[in-house]
């Protein structure tokens, strides 16, 4: 099968697509051949060198796919070949093929076409599993989030607004502000030209946000301590501004505020089982009505890969980036 692999680490050019042997299921798996793959920060930063997978992992990039179930191992229960599904994955989504825990999968939602598809299991799980699951995000809440306008961010404010929090984002640009307020943001926040803990204190009567998701890491840190409501959750998933950064316990204290450090990858298969089991019974019956949606920014072939790590980098997206296979 045509697989994206990296026979070094660097910029995009590395990004070399070869023929590999087609992944047989396992105890407990199975294949899919792939119809399109997310596009992640994870995989720009494992391309770098600096985020490997699991051990024991393929080294093929690619944390979420859509396709057609094709080979089915032993112990698996409830899938069949032939099953239109998508599946979150600790590597080898930009492939034709890829192998899966069974209980990674999760149907295509019904009003979802099978290509965009691939752009939900990434966001939906990890969205869920930090909001909800661990910082426990109530009805009424004030939710901050960083780069709304991302994969993430798209998402995030969606499951927010379901849950009756108030939704707070910071952006760089008006088209992507306004693109926030039509998925249910209220207060837009312009990062480039306003403080982000002045306005959500302004827009918070003073106290700041319940839950704040930050993507962007060790720049953001004090800023997003001082942001905090009385008792409110700081839950980092990302590190696009840096891995180190110095905390001031006192004003922590003073707000007995929590510093939550997450990520998906990692987390070995009965934990991804469970978040998935969770993100099926409460966001998908969302999805099928209507109510929640993927936001694809576009889509393009695999061979376009280099092209599309260079998009993310730039920022230049709205929502998901797909490769088609």
């Amino acid at each position: 099968m045509r697989a994206v692999t990296l026979p070094e680490f660097g910029d995009e050019s590395v990004l070399t697509l070869a023929e590999v042997p087609d992944p047989q299921p396992g105890s407990g798996e199975v294949v899919i051949d792939v119809a399109a793959a997310g596009v992640n920060r994870a995989d720009l930063l494992q391309r770098q060198g600096h985020y490997p997978p699991p051990k024991g992992e393929s080294d093929i990039p690619g944390l979420e796919v859509s396709g057609t179930i094709s080979a089915v191992g032993d112990d698996v229960d409830g899938w069949s070949a032939g099953a239109e599904v998508c599946a979150v994955l600790a590597g080898g989504g930009y492939a034709e093929k890829v192998a899966v825990p069974a209980g990674q999968l999760l149907p295509v939602p019904s009003g979802v076409s099978l290509i965009d598809a691939a752009g939900l299991p990434e966001v939906a799980c990890t969205v869920w599993s930090n909001i909800v699951m661990t910082a426990h995000l109530q009805e009424g809440e004030v939710f901050l989030q960083h780069g709304g306008s991302s994969g993430i961010g798209t998402m995030s404010i969606q499951v927010a607004r379901a849950l009756g929090a108030r939704v707070a984002v910071t952006a760089g640009s008006a088209e992507k502000l306004e693109r926030c307020r039509e998925l249910g943001a209220e207060i837009l926040i312009d990062y480039k030209q306003q403080d982000f803990v002045e306005q959500i204190k302004d827009a918070a009567d003073g106290r700041g946000a319940d839950v704040i998701l930050d993507v962007i890491g060790a720049k953001y840190l004090a800023r997003n301590v001082s942001a905090l409501a009385p008792d409110g959750r700081l839950v980092i998933i990302g590190m696009q501004g840096g891995a180190k950064a110095e905390l001031n316990i006192g004003a922590l204290l003073a707000k007995r505020g929590s510093v939550i450090a997450t990520s998906l990858r990692g987390r070995d298969k009965a934990d991804k089982e469970r978040i998935v089991a969770e993100v099926r019974k409460h966001l998908w019956p969302l999805i099928e009505s209507g109510q929640m949606k993927p936001v694809i920014d576009r889509t393009m072939p695999l061979d376009q890969v280099a092209d599309a790590h260079r998009l993310l980098n730039d920022s230049t997206h709205i929502g998901k980036v797909l490769l088609t296979v």
